[in-house]
């Protein structure tokens, strides 16, 4: 049995309400074993002491496209490697690698590479795939190709529902019709409103009638808030659904990062990168979806301004939106382990720090410095000072 000891432990209260526990140890194998109050005599095969750092659930980025010089739609394995690789550095110990608007061909082969890698241990957990695209809105295409947005066919990925978990779509290119949405949601896979010009009345109902529970990278990808329209920001504000926040103080300003924590239940915002290839490899030229991207400082834009992406990483989305809102700690990281397990339907399995889940765990200090990431109870990442690349 291994045991962390000297830690600031973030676990779920009575209500399920995250707080922090001091003077605790925690015990796990593959699988956290207990949280018991600290015994200087217990003996465990490893000990690994946190010196005061917080000890969180393990980081899930449920939207995420590459970093490291890599891409979930690049036309090989080592990609997702060097992704998982990456993700674990930044504190995230599960995601959904996430495709683009390509031709299905390649979208398929991606698809079948997330199968292949899911399998394997490496870095952070592959949990699936999010499919942002192709069955978006041209006019909100956004960083994506328009060449190959087609309308939604549930037979276009029936032979991937095993790994699909997310997809994008825009409401209004289904005319009404909402049979994808039904056979989506009988395959267990959540339907997000992202990249779409839907009207607030539109997004209502997809919401309220089609049991649409997720909106992708809100104010982005979508029009604007006007007091007489209110539109997707409007039907995201007012109903229990999750917001995707990309809080790199490019997308959303934080000024308006603050206004969403007022204004949602916390327990309705998921903290997401949507990072590209460029992420962690500073300034200069970089790629996403075919299109040449330019890297300066946290800004990543095309050619002709349009924001591509982000090179944000999870533990910088908590210290920025920590900064920005105001929130304390332990509900900032409800927002990046419960909330995204939750509507993946994988709460039961990972999320939080409880006996049975899986040994998904990551240590940072009061920065948001990350000191070691465990997956399923393997370390795989350990900061040392001596790291120029950490």
């Amino acid at each position: 049995m291994k045991a962390i000891i000297n830690g600031r432990i973030i676990v779920p209260d009575i209500n399920g309400n995250f707080k922090t526990l001091n003077n605790h140890m925690l015990i796990f194998d593959n699988y956290i074993q207990d949280i018991l109050p600290m015994d200087d005599s217990y003996i465990a095969t490893d000990i690994i002491d946190a010196k005061g750092c917080y000890v969180a659930p393990g980081f899930i980025n449920i939207h995420i496209h590459g970093c490291g010089g890599a891409d979930t739609m690049d036309d090989n394995l080592q990609s997702l490697s060097t992704i998982r690789i990456y993700q674990a550095k930044t504190g995230v110990t599960s995601f959904l690698p996430t495709t683009m608007t390509y031709d299905l061909p390649r979208i398929y082969r991606a698809l079948e590479r997330i199968r292949a890698a899911r399998q394997t241990q490496e870095g952070a957990a592959i949990l699936g795939c999010h499919m942002e695209g192709p069955f978006i809105n041209a006019a909100r295409k956004g960083a994506q190709s328009s060449q190959n947005i087609i309308n939604a066919d549930f037979s276009l990925i029936e032979k991937y529902k095993d790994i699909i978990r997310l997809i994008t779509l825009a409401p209004e290119t289904l005319s009404g019709n909402y049979n994808f949405v039904e056979q989506c949601q009988k395959n267990n896979i959540t339907v997000s409103i992202g990249h779409s010009s839907a009207k607030y009345s539109v997004a209502q109902d997809a919401i309220k009638n089609h049991h649409i529970t997720h909106i992708t990278h809100l104010f982005n990808g979508m029009p604007p808030f006007h007091h007489r329209h209110p539109g997707i920001v409007g039907a995201a504000l007012d109903n229990d659904v999750f917001c995707e926040l990309i809080t790199d103080n490019v997308h959303v300003h934080p000024v308006v990062q603050r206004m969403v924590y007022r204004l949602k239940n916390r327990g309705y915002i998921i903290l997401i990168t949507d990072s590209m290839r460029a992420c962690l490899l500073g300034n200069g030229i970089s790629e996403l979806g075919g299109q040449k991207v330019y890297v300066n400082g946290q800004t990543a834009t095309l050619s002709d301004g349009t924001i591509a992406g982000s090179v944000l990483t999870m533990d910088r989305a908590i210290a920025n939106f920590m900064n920005a809102s105001g929130a304390k700690l332990p509900e900032i990281i409800e927002m990046v382990t419960k909330n995204p397990a939750k509507e993946l339907g994988i709460y039961q399995q990972i999320g939080s720090i409880e006996k049975g889940k899986r040994a998904d765990i990551t240590i940072f200090d009061d920065t948001i410095k990350i000191k070691t990431v465990l997956v399923n109870g393997r370390c795989v990442y350990t900061h040392h000072k001596n790291n120029s690349s950490d």
